[in-house]
């Protein structure tokens, strides 16, 4: 079975650009490459999932979004810390135009993207993870039935905060400042189950 993270880009990754389509405005965040490397090292494998809807409002095509994807790995693999695979989501229900117009399972939320997934991955739910910087990232590995942990870069302290200040009950299993932050508290949480389980067996 396999260990996975499933991870969002914009704002997890890469710095959150608007509608980012282009190579030459991708910027990894700090931390990323030894977070990324870190997680592989640990036997995880790496899942991006990302909701483009920028395809679905004809700012960019799939090109675009596949050759970003190709050059965000010759960026990640001379660390060592490349992504397995990456899935991501064209549509939107509201703004989509012709084909891409459509409510869809893969649209997060939804836990489509975690699907097709399983077609490449035999997921094991109980040691794998989502991490992203929104509300909609965390909702779909619950959806999903995986832990949802908010990273702080991109969206995830501002939605913390207002979170707080609202007095309102935390979806996120857990909060990391960072990606550095997420990495190792799942790598702990990993060490301290193979401990308890090897203790269940004595």
């Amino acid at each position: 079975m396999d260990h996975v993270v499933f991870l969002d880009r914009d704002g997890t990754i890469n710095q959150e650009v608007h509608y980012l389509h282009r190579t030459e405005d991708l910027k990894i965040l700090p931390g990323v490459f030894k977070a990324l490397r870190c997680l592989r090292d640990a036997g995880f494998k790496l899942v991006v999932i990302t909701n483009q809807a920028g395809v679905a409002r004809g700012y960019y095509g799939c090109e675009e979004v596949e050759k970003l994807h190709e050059y965000m790995n010759q960026m990640l693999k001379p660390y060592g810390a490349w992504i397995d695979k990456f899935f991501y989501c064209p549509h939107h229900p509201e703004y989509g135009t012709g084909i891409y117009r459509r409510n869809c399972r893969c649209r997060k939320p939804g836990i489509g993207m975690f699907e097709m997934a399983e077609e490449t991955f035999a997921v094991d739910k109980h040691h794998s993870y989502m991490v992203g910087d929104k509300m909609i990232d965390v909702q779909a590995g619950i959806n999903y039935g995986i832990p949802g942990i908010l990273v702080g870069t991109g969206y995830g302290t501002s939605l913390r905060q207002e979170m707080e200040e609202k007095g309102e009950k935390p979806l996120y299993d857990f909060f990391a400042e960072t990606l550095v932050d997420a990495a190792e508290y799942i790598i702990d949480r990993e060490n301290k189950a193979r401990q308890s389980e090897k203790g269940d067996d004595r």
